[in-house]
């Protein structure tokens, strides 16, 4: 009944010769022999190209993966795998990454006793299988979606999450701290694990840590997972370094059985131990020609393995466990394993959206007749201005494609750098060539421009130097979730002195403001813009400068001001065109553009004239665009009512844009009730609520 009835046999054989049977499917089950029932509903899932689980519907949590022997765990790996690719081709997430880890993550719980034992993911794409296999199956297919599990692992989410994760190269630090605190409370049975990716390891808080671990009594265990990638392709003397890097599987076994029979033996203590470490890393070098920094800090090394033998990675990881000393396990793996077309084309694959998991076909929108997005007019213009500007220079940290310089790179690959996962380098990176003429633009996205801060104010901004700081991804970002929204960039950049800050409502002003920043002696000059699509469709124009600290009257109005900044003024123009529309009540709009300097003219036209002000941002409220017009209008003796309308004070969960604006009340349907909002009184005196400017 259940095969005749199936789309697919149907094309073949024409309508089903009896209608649909009018009972329930426990009627069904009883009316047909067991094992026919089971092969038909088995056969039915295969037409649907929907996998069948023997092993993964048995596991709800790690206990019950550590129930099955060894010989089972390809089988798990398998059913994991093929369980992401069907979730994720319906509800996009970060893909490549998952697949790459699945016998890492299927190891590492079976052989540990999570959640006692802790495991630290870092950055936190790759941790789909872990939620997977930690009681988050069922919920799954809400990942991403607003009230839905989280993009990345929080501890907020659950207790097998122990650190939080989102941005890269923290969880070796995270982990000594664990492995300290738990020497510290006399759990010496508690069991450390950090996973960090050859891409976070070019992070400088990386290399911290291992210098830091080094040095500190622990028996933490670090796993480089080493796939050649970040979101790009991994660069730098590191990259190279691990491609590079063997050591002997039997001469590690055989150097820690030795060690575990001298100690038995009362031969060997701590202090010898370290000792003839060294003494065998010196000899082992000299033989092989080959220098191991990680042994060379006093950290045991083992690998490189292959990262897909989830037996093999079981049994080193059961060897391995209870050896004293810091370690580090060296995996060899591939990002988008098992799915042919990520295997292949691992950049795009990291975050691809929508696919067809049979066909591996991307499920593309029509995008022809809309607005570019604002990276990519980003890119373009960068070109532009490159081709004409001989002195500027293009520098990313390991996201070429996600900021769009992969442009300038592809027409000019000498002035454009990947700098790797290193914001902090990045932004020093850029002052050493401004101060030597050179002029530097620097992509980096908000939230993780935050990893830099001291490097803006003390290698740029105190040297007034020509660098162009880029912010991608400024504002609410969506379904990538608190720790990736760019909501902080105003509040933290407007005390630096020396530092313009703009940001454009759209397309032409982005270039514009790009095209001012390039221009001689302009300093430390960063331009915010948000992630997506911005609002033109002919979004090329003439390059124009924008004075600096000058903002514009979009509209004129009389019984109330609203501020805008940024691309979210967009939204306000709406919310003022609805409420003139349904209330009569006359709005003037005011782009400010730039945040610093202030366009002061404009904002003592604003003091002068309006009882009543709105100030609408696309950032947190607490130190942003609101607070430095209520600062200008009490320094300056106006006292108008103003209601400042952003991100509050909180951090704000993932979900769509939309749907975060209007959580927060940032959409056109929260600016229009703060305009038409009864409070605002309109028959109010004006004198009542304003002084004369002295």
């Amino acid at each position: 009944y259940h095969i005749i009835n199936h789309p697919t046999i149907r094309k073949f054989i024409g309508p089903p010769l009896f209608p649909p049977l009018p009972i329930k499917f426990p009627i069904k089950k009883m009316l047909l022999p067991l094992s026919f029932t089971k092969f038909a509903f088995k056969f039915a899932r295969i037409m649907k190209n929907e996998p069948t689980y023997s092993l993964l519907n048995t596991i709800n949590y790690p206990e019950d993966l550590r129930q099955l022997s060894v010989d089972q765990l390809p089988e798990v790996c398998d059913e994991l795998r093929q369980d992401i690719i069907k979730e994720l081709s319906c509800n996009p997430g970060h893909f490549a990454a998952s697949l790459g880890v699945v016998e890492l993550t299927v190891a590492l719980h079976y052989v540990y006793n999570t959640p006692y034992d802790r495991i630290v993911w870092d950055v936190g794409h790759q941790a789909y299988g872990h939620k997977i296999l930690t009681g988050r199956r069922e919920a799954f297919s809400t990942n991403r979606k607003l009230g839905g599990i989280r993009p990345f692992p929080s501890p907020e989410e659950s207790e097998y999450d122990t650190f939080t994760c989102g941005h890269a190269s923290n969880s070796i630090s995270a982990a000594l701290g664990m492995a300290v605190a738990a020497e510290r409370k006399g759990e010496r049975d508690r069991h450390v694990v950090a996973v960090i990716g050859d891409g976070s390891m070019s992070g400088g808080l990386a290399f911290e840590g291992l210098n830091n671990a080094s040095s500190t009594a622990n028996n933490l265990l670090i796993i480089l997972n080493d796939n050649d990638m970040a979101i790009d392709r991994s660069v730098g003397g590191m990259k190279q370094y691990l491609f590079n890097l063997t050591t002997s599987n039997r001469y590690n076994q055989l150097r820690f059985k030795t060690s575990r029979l001298l100690f038995k033996m009362g031969l060997l203590n701590e202090e010898r131990r370290k000792a003839l470490i060294r003494l065998g890393n010196s000899l082992k070098s000299l033989a092989a020609q080959q220098q191991n920094i990680f042994e060379g800090m006093n950290i045991r090394y083992f690998g490189p393995i292959d990262g897909h033998d989830v037996k093999n990675i079981a049994r080193i990881l059961h060897d391995i466990k209870d050896m004293q000393g810091p370690k580090i396990l060296h995996l060899h793996t591939i990002k988008g394993k098992g799915f042919g077309p990520a295997e292949r084309q691992a950049t795009i694959w990291h975050a691809p959206g929508k696919f067809d998991p049979v066909t591996g076909k991307r499920i593309v929108a029509n995008t022809d007749g809309m607005p570019p997005l604002f990276q990519d007019v980003f890119g373009h213009t960068l070109a532009e201005l490159a081709e004409k500007n001989k002195l500027i220079m293009g520098v990313t940290p390991a996201m070429p494609s996600g900021c769009s310089m992969n442009i300038l790179m592809d027409r000019m690959p000498d002035r454009a750098f990947d700098v790797g996962i290193a914001e902090g380098h990045a932004v020093t990176f850029s002052g050493g060539m401004a101060k030597d003429g050179l002029l530097p633009f620097c992509n980096i996205y908000s939230s993780f421009m935050q990893r830099a801060y001291d490097n803006i104010i003390h290698d740029v901004a105190i040297q007034k130097l020509n660098v162009v700081f880029c912010l991608d991804r400024a504002g609410l970002v969506g379904e990538d979730g608190p720790t990736h929204h760019g909501v902080f960039d105003m509040a933290y950049l407007r005390p630096i002195p020396n530092l313009t800050i703009s940001s454009p409502m759209d397309e032409h002003e982005l270039r514009r403001l790009m095209y001012t920043a390039q221009l001689p002696d302009k300093g430390p000059f960063a331009i915010r813009y948000p992630r997506g699509r911005g609002s033109l469709v002919d979004w090329e124009c003439p390059l124009e400068e924008i004075p600096v600290g000058k903002g514009r009257k979009l509209k004129d109005g009389d019984d109330l001001a609203v501020i805008t900044i940024g691309p979210i003024g967009k939204l306000a123009a709406r919310a003022i065109e609805r409420a003139e529309a349904e209330t009569g009540i006359s709005v003037a709009h005011y782009d400010l553009r730039f945040l610093k300097p202030l366009d002061e003219e404009l904002l003592h036209e604003v003091g002068k004239k309006f009882r009543h002000v709105i100030t609408v941002e696309d950032g947190i409220i607490k130190g942003g665009m609101g607070c430095a017009v209520l600062e200008f209008m009490a320094d300056n003796g106006y006292y108008p009512e103003i209601r400042r309308i952003g991100v509050p004070d909180k951090f704000i969960e993932h979900g769509s844009v939309q749907q975060l604006y209007h959580l927060c009340g940032m959409d056109e349907e929260g600016i229009y009730k703060a305009i038409t909002k009864n409070e605002l009184r309109m028959d109010a005196p004006v004198e009542s609520c304003m002084t004369a400017h002295s």
